[in-house]
């Protein structure tokens, strides 16, 4: 499992690691660069005394004037015909290099730094290995680099309990929403809570307000559907019950046909029930969408309720049918248009009319059911949304939920659903949907 805490500690102990290493590099190379301005200054003078000068026993006495062992310096001196008066430290050869002033020689041993001091009737020459000047440079550079590598391991504790500090708001935060029961549903207060955590908290009640009006809205269609359901259930076993009494076979079957019929109203709106509670739950989860030609959708409603509308001498077309493409999910936009049409054929009285038409209007999709039924009054074409809510003085039978489940699915695809009258008569309804991108 990820550790915010962990990651903080790696990667602030890995960044303050790394300026130690950068620092450390920096300080080598200033540290070397000192140092061979340094021994090249040291180099010149020992030369330049050394022409200058003059050439005692003691110089020329083997071990006389040898160098300091951590200068490491070899001089040599030489006469005009090239031959060597003297050299300082015999183990280490050093090639005659008659070219003035300072220069880099590579030998056996590694590069040296040479500075030559041509004399009247001799030549000097001073040397020294590079490894001496890169040494005091790299101890120089120790020096000055290990005392902040020694407080390393205290700044990562330092780190570690500073950022579990920090996180603690996180932490009680998490605790307050474990303690709380399934029911609770208040939103989290943000007095107290650090700027960074406010985003969260603010997005949790956001959550919480939308879990709360799902579950609100769920409770009030669990008691509508019970309501609804107990008149059709009390009517089915009250009609079971004057079949079982019935007295003749005519009155026997007079009673089972209602009973048939009390049965196809409920199972009807039980199914109603189940899509607006499908509807409602890919709403909440969102469905999955797909690229769907409007046209199509609309042709295959025409031929599914074609059988229905010939049986009530209902005149089922298409009027026009333009080749237009919506993002939705499929089976939920069928039962929008299944619904319209439905509704459209049950309230048209026989011999009458109803027409599907898929246009473009407004940047929008349009899909149009319009019947030649006696409509719906002004005053209740919105309240006509509502779940189980019916016109009154309305004769049909139905569930109401017809127009609650498409209202539902096209506020979900981003559409909206308007009723207007139609001329001459009759109910126009119209599906607007967003166009799919080209």
């Amino acid at each position: 499992m990820t550790s915010i805490r962990r990651r903080l500690l790696v990667a602030l102990l890995a960044g303050v690691s790394a300026a130690v290493g950068l620092s450390a590099l920096s300080t080598y190379r200033v540290a070397r660069d000192e140092a061979s301005a340094l021994f090249d200054y040291q180099l010149q003078q020992a030369a330049l005394s050394l022409r200058e000068g003059v050439l005692a026993d003691a110089l020329l006495t083997p071990g006389g004037a040898e160098d300091d062992d951590a200068l490491q310096m070899v001089v040599q001196i030489w006469d005009s015909s090239g031959t060597r008066l003297y050299l300082s430290r015999p183990q280490m050869q050093v090639p005659l290099h008659p070219q003035p002033g300072f220069t880099d020689v590579a030998t056996d041993e590694g590069m040296w730094r040479v500075f030559t001091a041509p004399g009247r009737d001799h030549l000097v020459q001073v040397a020294q290995p590079h490894s001496v000047r890169d040494r005091l440079a790299a101890d120089l550079a120790l020096r000055t680099v290990w005392p902040l590598a020694a407080v390393l391991p205290l700044l990562g504790l330092l780190i570690w309990f500073t950022v579990g500090r920090g996180l603690a708001p996180l932490g009680r935060l998490a605790g307050d929403l474990a303690r709380r029961s399934p029911s609770a549903l208040e939103p989290v207060p943000q007095e107290n809570l650090p700027e960074e955590l406010r985003p969260l908290a603010g997005s949790l009640n956001e959550l919480l307000q939308r879990l709360s009006q799902a579950l609100e809205s769920q409770r009030a269609f669990i008691a509508d559907a019970a309501h609804e359901l107990r008149t059709p259930l009390t009517a089915l076993s009250l009609q079971a019950q004057v079949a079982q009494r019935a007295a003749s076979e005519a009155d026997r079957a007079g009673a089972l046909a209602q009973l048939r019929q009390g049965i196809g109203r409920a199972t009807h709106l039980v199914e109603q029930l189940l899509v607006l509670a499908r509807t409602e739950g890919q709403s909440a989860a969102g469905a999955s969408r797909q690229l769907l030609r409007l046209d199509d959708l609309a042709r295959d409603t025409a031929a599914q309720m074609a059988p229905v509308a010939a049986t009530k001498q209902v005149d089922l077309g298409l009027e026009r049918l333009e080749p237009l493409s919506v993002t939705g999910d499929a089976a939920a936009l069928r039962t929008l248009l299944n619904n319209l049409a439905d509704n459209a054929v049950k309230y048209t009285p026989p011999g009458g009319r109803v027409d599907i038409a898929v246009f473009a209007a407004g940047g929008h999709a349009a899909a149009e059911v319009r019947d030649t039924g006696p409509g719906i009054p002004a005053a209740e074409r919105e309240r006509v949304f509502d779940r189980f809510y019916r016109v009154p003085g309305e004769t049909q039978t139905g569930s109401g939920l017809g127009l609650a489940i498409a209202r539902r699915i096209a506020a979900a695809h981003g559409g909206s659903i308007t009723l207007e009258e139609a001329e001459p008569r009759g109910l126009r309804v119209t599906l607007r949907l967003p166009l799919a991108a080209s």
